[in-house]
Order: C-alpha cells, then sequence, then structure tokens
C-alpha cells in the first residue's frame, strides 16, 4: 500500500510540474513575441512640439473633397481631427484618468462626407499613434456608413496586429485574424505630425488604408509598396493594387497636412478606370471641441467652410 501512495504522490507531483513548465513555457513564448516588434529609443519632443499639442486643443482641419466612388468623382467634405491623448496600453482605449503607465498618442480622427446620387457616404479613421514615434500604431480603426449597411473594422497592436471586421456582405461578414506587424498606411498620416524626417522611405510592405480595403473589398494584408519624400510631399505606390498615394504637407513645424491626391481604378468591369479622389485644404482652428457643443457654437462650422 506504501508503494501506491508513493506511485499517486510522484504521479501527482509530475503533473503538476508538467502544468508549471507548460505554463512557464508559454509565457517564455508570449516574451518572445512581444520582443519581436523593434522598439526604438523614444523621440525626444521639442518645446514647440509640447506648447503646440499640449496646449488642451484639437488641430481640425477641413478640406474640399473630390471623391471617386462607383467609377465617378463625387463632390464632399473632409476633416482631419488631431489631438494627444493618453491611452490605456493593455485596453487600448483613451485613459479617463492619468497613470504613469498610460502612453502618450497623437490621435487622428479622419472623416470623410460625399453622395452617391441619392444616398450618402459616412466615413470614419481613427489612428492612435505614439508620440515617442518609436513604434507602430496602437490602435486603428474604421467604419463606413452608407444607405446599404456599414461596415466596421479594427486593429489592436498586441503579440500581433489582432484584427476585427464585420460588413453586411456575405463575403465578408465577421472575420478575426492575426497578422505579423507592418507598416500601416493609417499610422503615416500621424508619424508625419511628429517627424516627417522619420517616414519610411525605399521597398516596404505596408498595410493600405482600412478605408481603401473596404470601399474596395480587399483582403487585410501587407502589400509591396515604394514610398519616396521631398520637403513637401510623402508619396505611395503599390504596384500589386496600382494605387498611388501623395500627401502634400508644410515643410515647417507643425508639418500641416495641405491635401492629398488618391489614385486606383475605379469602378466596376469595363467601367473601371483610374480615377483621382483630391483634397484641397480649406481651414484649420484650434479648439476644444468636446466643449463646443451648444447652438451658439454652430459658427465654428463656418469657420471651418463646413456646411
Amino acid at each position: 500500500m506504501k508503494t501506491l501512495k508513493y506511485l499517486f504522490i510522484a504521479i501527482l507531483f509530475s503533473f503538476f510540474s508538467c502544468q508549471n513548465t507548460e505554463k512557464k513555457q508559454s509565457e517564455t513564448i508570449a516574451e518572445a513575441n512581444i520582443k519581436n516588434e523593434t522598439i526604438k529609443p523614444a523621440q525626444a519632443l521639442s518645446k514647440a512640439f509640447n506648447k503646440y499639442w499640449y496646449a488642451g486643443e484639437a488641430e481640425i482641419s477641413s478640406y474640399k473633397l473630390e471623391q471617386a466612388r462607383y467609377g465617378e468623382i463625387r463632390d464632399g467634405q473632409a476633416v482631419l481631427v488631431f489631438v494627444t491623448e493618453y491611452f490605456l496600453p493593455e485596453v487600448q482605449v483613451k485613459a479617463d484618468n492619468y497613470s504613469k503607465e498610460n502612453v502618450p498618442v497623437l490621435k487622428l480622427n479622419a472623416t470623410k462626407n460625399f453622395n452617391t446620387g441619392i444616398y450618402p457616404y459616412s466615413i470614419m479613421q481613427s489612428t492612435f499613434y505614439p508620440v515617442a514615434n518609436n513604434q507602430h500604431a496602437i490602435k486603428i480603426s474604421a467604419s463606413i456608413q452608407e444607405w446599404c449597411g456599414h461596415v466596421y473594422a479594427q486593429l489592436n497592436n498586441r503579440n500581433d496586429f489582432e484584427i476585427m471586421s464585420h460588413s453586411y456582405f456575405q463575403s465578408e461578414a465577421d472575420q478575426n485574424l492575426n497578422l505579423e506587424k507592418a507598416i500601416t498606411e493609417n499610422q503615416l498620416w500621424t508619424q508625419l505630425r511628429v517627424n516627417p524626417k522619420s517616414l519610411p522611405v525605399g521597398e516596404l510592405q505596408i498595410i493600405p488604408s482600412f478605408e481603401f480595403l473596404r470601399l474596395k473589398h480587399m483582403p487585410f494584408k501587407a502589400y509591396k509598396a515604394s514610398a519616396k519624400i521631398n520637403d513637401t510631399e510623402y508619396s505611395i505606390y503599390y504596384p500589386e493594387l496600382d494605387r498611388s498615394l501623395k500627401i502634400e504637407f508644410n515643410a515647417s513645424f507643425p508639418y500641416d497636412i495641405l491635401g492629398w491626391e488618391e489614385t486606383y481604378k475605379d469602378g466596376y468591369g469595363s467601367n473601371a478606370k483610374p480615377l483621382t479622389t483630391r483634397a484641397t485644404k480649406l481651414e484649420t482652428i484650434k479648439s476644444a471641441y468636446w466643449s463646443k457643443n451648444s447652438n451658439d457654437d454652430e459658427n465654428l462650422r463656418a469657420d471651418l467652410e463646413l456646411k
């Protein structure tokens, strides 16, 4: 009986030892995955940057929009809202309270509104990019609403890029996937505002904007691209997509975005043809817009030349 008792204890000890080993091995793998992303030293922020971006206001810029959709150019409006926030690194949402663990980010909310015939389109993309300028965006989300339905996609930067996408199209429906980390086109707009000289150039792998991927029903993945920059323009070309993007910006701080052009084949079947979406800057204001929500504040929209 003693022999059986000792044998049972040995088996029990072995079982829990295996459990601990597996747990340690799992933790090691997780740590290895986290270390796979190269995080560079944080960029030192200038006095001008801190004065401009930490004044308790957002920067709001309006643009005249000429949007390609269904093989035609549509008139519309675009707005870029840049603002600094403190971000919770694990939950990956805006922090309600200050903590030294929070990540300072420069957030971009980019919106577009235009009509296609009788029905309207509304597009919004949000990007949360660390002002340290030393890693990929922490989070990206995009939504598109029109009378046929709406689609939503979100990327969370964890061990991998975790992407979920919801659509009213059967072929897309509900998706969850993990991607290896890569440059995202969405983050480049915000990285430009931190330091345009840090933008990646040369032959690259880039995940195109979520807006483009959803409008064109393309899979979420990195595509081959080439990028270049001069004093006032950053451009990307995707040969597989035959798509180009040019962002025009001010060479001087705060490197405000003056406009952009995006060219690709738009439309269906034989009607598809290369068309160029253009946005031209109208006005820029600095405002704590979240407190400007009374009827009397509507004059600020007139300042931005927004309908």
